[in-house]
């Protein structure tokens, strides 16, 4: 295979500190970018890189003390290459070695393991592979002088793979920087931990999360539900681009494969939705928990929360509406019996009058929407719950908390169920849940008492996973943040957040200048378990093109009536 014109020479390094590479005469240290993909080839194996970091150097420090003039070209093209030169970082991620030992140079047809001369022009030699390699984690290190070379397509084939693999769920996300070829994440790894997409505001990690949720639901690697925060997931939303005003959502991409749920039906019809369906909560549904949760945006102090628990072991679940309907003189009767603070509790009651402006909330509800919800994700439905004007935190806390903390007993007893039996038919569907805003849920203060936190620390043991969004990574506990199996990271300059996406990352210091060297938009960093290296992507477009590829029949072609008999359909496959 020809490898076209090596590059440079690796000149010192080392395993954890990575290599360095002094570049040759004829290449331009200016075509060298952080992040871009290049091979070394060592005597027994081939090592697949990231370049991390560009530098300059020179050979005698009386050239930086007198610099030739910029106007004399002829002295400077005399000193480039042997007095100045450009060098560059390279992380070794991946290594390529033959399975057999047979050796990987030769010389004028003939097979060599020996060191090759420098007198005898190493540039003039042409790698040579082996018919079968094996990839294997870095272990080593190429010798001294070992040449590098540009990264081929045939070397992001035998590393990302490719979007038909047959044997494997894997999903293009985009391509590397300089090069027009897929990097594809093996989506069946990603569902089996919770992962995490991450960014400053405004680097697009809503479009980045539509992209992944897309490609989960058109492999069916999961069922989905997706706390919809901001209606950005579901239905259209408005487009970042000048292009076009809007992107389609996952409902009009995949109207049979995904149900909507709103807690705003005005705001949600206003919007279009076609066939959303209403969702509504009860206070009886609401548990300490939930209101522990909660309490900064309630404004609960801890005697408050500690008279919650008196009341809700005395009234049961209806301690709210019980609550709520005391009169002054109810509450201080109350405290005499129960030992209860009888100014705490008035301040609780206070607070807590502030779920009555909530649209969603019922003194009691006609049936039991969350089974509705359990019945949709059963059916291999994908689910879409979308906030509308009910958006603030205090409402996406509470929802998010109530439902998935009763999704997850549910998914715990299947579990049990079929470690139990054994029986292929009781295995559960793997469950993604998808939440924004995560450091809310996930930070050191209530990461301890909340649901998501027992999630992330349980690693699909109950066959339910998070796919966190945040613009704080810095805010989520460390030990979350180290159970999170695959990051895609976008834009970030706080210094915080950057430690906190590579907590648990062994090597992560090389991957620093990457990561600080995106772009603002369409860029992202991806390491982790559904990746075999970290690798640096300029994001697939999230465009007409994406949906004609992966779609299903375009919603706009369908009729009212072929949606409405759809949606039917599906409520009667669920006995609704």
């Amino acid at each position: 295979m020809n490898w076209g014109q090596p590059l440079g020479s690796v000149i010192e390094g080392s395993l954890t500190g990575g290599l360095e590479v002094r570049l040759h005469p004829d290449i331009s240290v200016e075509d060298m970018r952080v992040g871009k993909f290049l091979v070394v080839e060592g005597v027994r194996s081939r090592f697949f890189c990231l370049l991390t970091d560009v530098s300059l150097g020179t050979a005698n420090e009386r050239i930086i003390a007198s610099p030739p003039n910029w106007e004399d070209s002829f002295l400077r093209e005399v000193l480039a290459g042997s007095g100045t030169y450009g060098m560059i970082n390279l992380a070794p991620m991946l290594m390529f070695t033959p399975e057999s030992q047979e050796p990987v140079f030769s010389t004028n047809g003939k097979s060599s393991n020996s060191f090759i001369p420098s007198s005898m022009g190493l540039a003039s030699f042409q790698p040579q592979t082996s018919t079968t390699m094996e990839l294997l984690p870095v272990k080593t290190i190429p010798s001294h002088f070992s040449q590098v070379y540009e990264a081929t397509e045939d070397d992001f084939r035998k590393v990302f793979g490719w979007e038909d693999d047959p044997q494997r769920k894997n999903f293009s996300i985009g391509k590397p920087l300089d090069m027009n070829v897929p990097i594809c994440i093996d989506l069946n790894r990603f569902v089996e931990r919770s992962n995490g997409i991450f960014g400053k505001s405004g680097t697009g990690k809503s479009f980045l999360t539509r992209l992944i949720l897309a490609g989960v639901i058109r492999k069916n690697a999961a069922v989905n539900l997706i706390f919809d925060m901001h209606s950005e997931y579901g239905w259209e939303a408005v487009a970042e681009g000048k292009n076009v005003n809007t992107v389609k959502g996952l409902k009009q991409l995949f109207p049979g494969k995904v149900e909507v749920y709103t807690l705003d039906r005005d705001s949600t019809k206003r919007r279009g939705v076609r066939d959303a369906q209403e969702l509504y909560l009860s206070y009886e549904q609401i548990d300490i928990e939930d209101i522990k949760l909660c309490n900064r945006d309630l404004g609960l102090s801890e005697a408050a929360l500690d008279n919650a628990n008196i009341l809700f072991s005395e009234l049961g679940k209806s301690w709210i509406i019980q609550l709520l309907n005391m009169s002054n003189e109810d509450i201080e009767m109350f405290c005499e019996e129960k030992r209860g603070h009888k100014g705490s509790i008035m301040a609780l009651q206070r607070k807590l009058l502030r779920l009555d402006s909530l649209k969603y909330m019922r003194t009691a509800c006609p049936q039991n929407y969350v089974n509705k919800i359990v019945q949709s994700l059963e059916a291999g439905k994908n689910v879409v719950i979308e906030f509308g004007s009910q958006s603030n935190m205090l409402s996406y806390m509470l929802v998010t908390n109530m439902i998935t903390r009763r999704i997850h007993e549910h998914y715990v007893k299947k579990a049990d169920k079929f470690l139990q039996s054994k029986n292929p038919l009781d295995r559960p569907t793997p469950l993604m849940i998808t939440i924004e805003e995560a450091h809310r849920f996930l930070d050191p203060g209530v990461v301890q008492s909340t649901i998501f936190g027992t999630i992330a620390r349980e690693l699909r043991k109950y066959f339910v996973t998070l796919l966190v969004v945040d613009q704080r990574p810095s805010g989520i506990d460390n030990e979350v943040m180290s159970q999170i199996g695959t990051r895609i990271t976008a834009l970030l300059n706080d210094e915080k957040d950057i430690d906190a996406i590579f907590t648990g990352v062994s090597g992560g210091g090389g991957l620093r200048s990457v990561l600080a060297k995106l772009d603002s938009k369409q860029q992202a960093l991806i390491l982790g378990h559904a990746v075999p290296m970290p690798v640096v992507v300029r994001t697939r477009p999230y465009d007409t093109t994406f949906y004609a590829e992966i779609g299903d029949v375009a919603w706009e072609e369908k009729s009212d009536e072929e949606v409405f008999t759809a949606a039917e359909l599906a409520k009667a496959d669920l006995g609704f």
